[in-house]
């Protein structure tokens, strides 16, 4: 049963750990060193370069569920990226080699049993290591582009919202042949329930682990991409209203005859009837405004229009 207190900046770290002792591990992930005596959980933070905000945002919610996706612009993607990496390099590299080490101690290795229970254990382990792989090769880099001001075409984080799967089936199949193999030998017997003990907790951690960014990472990250699409399409409308006269300049009247036929609805065949040119002329001014203005569709040559009062936008049907 997950404890209920939610805790505050002011509320002391050691209390947090005294009521909650497993997220022990989550302070590793931040880089938060223990040693910190009472101070409140804000002055550990500081101290220690971790958004605060961020900090508290998965510990509350690891701890008892709450999370306002609502304050999603408010989480700091530095201090989420630290963590996650962190937590990926903890579970590669201690917890599931400690794990086999375990099983490793604990299984009869001529047993073909045995055998067949690190075969699935290898199996799960590998499927984990190649998913964290590819958030460390793919998302995290994709969300350093974003953290620059950059919005690369090729990906965005619901491409991996839909793919972010867990991997459970073959530990759950390996934790039932554990819980039917146990062995008559006592000590054996106490060495795999130890051992079944610790996947059990590293299944848990790993399901927090996913929550975390299912609901806080994606959300977040979300919310960059869309505050980077609305400032590119704030900048471009900003550039054609700064550039009035000077883009008015490079059209011919020609051209700006038909950029009004444009913006009003027509095609080119209309266009070519009304001005009585031929299609093919129509086309080639078409593309000599594209390219003069680097404005290539009619939502964006309608917006130029108006900014540069070629067309009365009461007059138009938007």
């Amino acid at each position: 049963m997950k404890h209920q207190k939610t805790y505050e900046a002011d509320d002391q770290m050691i209390s947090i750990i005294r009521d909650n002792s497993n997220i022990l591990q989550s302070l590793g992930s931040f880089g938060i060193n223990l040693g910190f005596g009472n101070k409140t959980v804000a002055e550990v933070c500081e101290d220690q370069n971790v958004d605060t905000y961020t900090f508290l945002a998965i510990v509350n919610f690891t701890i008892n569920g709450y999370y306002n996706s609502h304050d999603a612009d408010r989480i700091s993607v530095s201090t989420l990226l630290k963590y996650l990496k962190a937590s990926h390099a903890y579970y590669i590299d201690f917890q599931l080699p400690y794990i086999r080490k375990e099983l490793t101690e604990a299984l009869d290795e001529h047993d073909n049993l045995a055998q067949l229970i690190l075969q699935l254990y290898d199996e799960y382990a590998q499927d984990i290591i190649k998913h964290m792989r590819y958030e460390e090769k793919t998302v995290f880099p994709y969300v350093e582009q974003l953290q620059e001001g950059k919005v690369p075409t090729n990906y965005d984080i619901t491409t991996f919202s839909k793919y972010h799967e867990q991997v459970d089936d073959k530990l759950r199949e390996l934790k039932n042949i554990i819980i039917k193999y146990l062995p008559s030998d006592k000590l054996r017997n106490n060495q795999l329930t130890a051992t079944l003990y610790d996947i059990y907790n590293n299944e848990e951690w790993l399901n927090q682990h996913a929550e975390v960014e299912e609901r806080i990472f994606i959300p977040a990250i979300q919310t960059i991409e869309k505050q980077l699409t609305q400032k590119d399409v704030t900048l471009n409308i900003k550039k054609m209203i700064s550039s009035n006269g000077e883009n008015e300049e490079q059209l011919s009247e020609r051209e700006k005859e038909i950029l009004v036929c444009l913006v009003q609805g027509m095609s080119n065949k209309e266009i070519a009837n009304t001005l009585y040119i031929s299609l093919n002329t129509v086309i080639t001014h078409r593309r000599n405004i594209a390219r003069k203005l680097q404005i290539h569709s009619v939502a964006g040559l309608t917006i130029y229009a108006i900014v540069n009062k070629l067309v009365d936008i009461s007059l138009l049907h938007l």
